[in-house]
């Protein structure tokens, strides 16, 4: 008889695998099948985590990159300037303009278009009106940037925003780092009422007595036209002697004039006198090239952002008004002046 024809092939023996006599593997033994399918699992897991480790390695190092080969971030910029720790903002400021920049002799507050502008750069520095200390600056020590305190002390400033027009030999000569510009005006003239004579031009003013700022620009242009100038390290002294009589005309910046005329309209008026040279106001740093790209980058943001009103608002609230009193010199450009785009590190997160 034929064992696969017997009893024992037809009733295998009881066994923990009866599968054995059909695959030929005992039971409980590994195949090789086995062993590859449980070494998958982990191989995957293993390439999986060199690819994770491959993707933080690559992060790691075009964030090296970045930081070593690109621009520096704002932190960086307040870093650098000697910003960051620092209590208190020093700003040089006119204390005689009205309108511009005028400090109240009773309370000592200061109000005017440059004074809010000092304020939101302040604020984008990181320092908050309480943290700002504006202190009264004459116009010859703006380049120095030496300001003095009430008590008479002298201090140098961080930041000079003082009525200050940006030229080439205020740079190139006595070393100014100005900021891009925050208001752009002309030169004007402002007589009293009463004057009999007309004033379309500088040189109609030849031979009177004119008086104008030290070291302004309007100077050299009113000097050229064969006035008798006198010069005055105050503009308002100059207004004064207008008003009393000691000089037929004033001469500088329309805006800085205008808020003069608005507080006496009865007794001042301003003159047009055509000139084509834009006066281009901007802020001092000194040497401080860091603060001088934060300030840009303030004055960017101020004018590309269009939810921020801030510029517009000290416009409006300093300068518009006083435009009617002015005719027909116009006061100052309503609109920011073209800025610096700084480039600053971002990160995405």
């Amino acid at each position: 008889m034929d064992e696969s024809d017997g009893p024992w092939r037809r009733n295998p023996p009881a066994g923990p695998d009866p599968g054995w006599a059909t695959t030929g593997v005992p039971a409980g033994a590994t195949t090789a099948g086995d062993r590859t399918a449980r070494r998958r699992p982990r191989s995957r897991g293993v390439r999986l985590v060199a690819f994770l480790v491959g993707l933080v390695l690559l992060g790691l190092a075009v964030v090296t990159a970045v930081v070593l080969t690109g621009p520096p971030s704002e932190q960086d910029l307040l870093a650098e300037a000697g910003l960051v720790g620092k209590r208190e903002l020093l700003i040089g400021v006119k204390d005689d303009q009205p309108g511009v920049s005028l400090r109240d002799p009773e309370t000592g507050r200061y109000s005017g278009f440059d004074i809010d502008i000092a304020l939101m750069i302040a604020a984008d520095l990181g320092f908050g009106p309480d943290a700002v200390r504006f202190v009264a600056i004459e116009s010859e020590d703006r380049a120095r940037m030496i300001a003095r305190t009430d008590d008479g002390q002298f201090l140098t400033v961080d930041l000079v925003i003082a009525t200050y027009s940006v030229t080439e030999e205020r740079e190139r000569v006595e070393g100014v780092t100005f900021s891009s510009p925050y208001l752009s005006t002309e030169q004007s003239v402002v007589t009293r009422t009463d004057y009999a004579g007309s004033v379309d031009t500088l040189q109609d003013l030849r031979g009177r007595r004119v008086c104008s700022l030290s070291t302004a620009t309007s100077e050299s242009a009113a000097g050229r036209a064969g006035v008798d100038l006198t010069s005055k390290k105050r503009i308002s002294e100059c207004v004064d002697d207008l008003l009393r009589g000691k000089v037929e005309a004033v001469t500088t910046d329309a805006a800085i004039l205008a808020g003069f005329v608005a507080r006496h309209p009865e007794r001042l008026r301003h003159h047009d006198i055509g000139l084509d040279v834009q006066e281009s106001w901007g802020v001092n740093t000194g040497s401080n090239e860091a603060l001088r790209d934060l300030v840009d980058l303030c004055l960017y943001r101020s004018l590309t952002d269009p939810r921020d009103r801030r510029w517009e608002d000290a416009f409006e609230r300093h300068l518009r008004p006083e435009q009617p009193m002015n005719l027909p010199q116009p006061i100052a450009v309503d609109r920011q002046p073209g800025a610096r785009e700084v480039p600053v590190r971002q990160w995405p997160w």
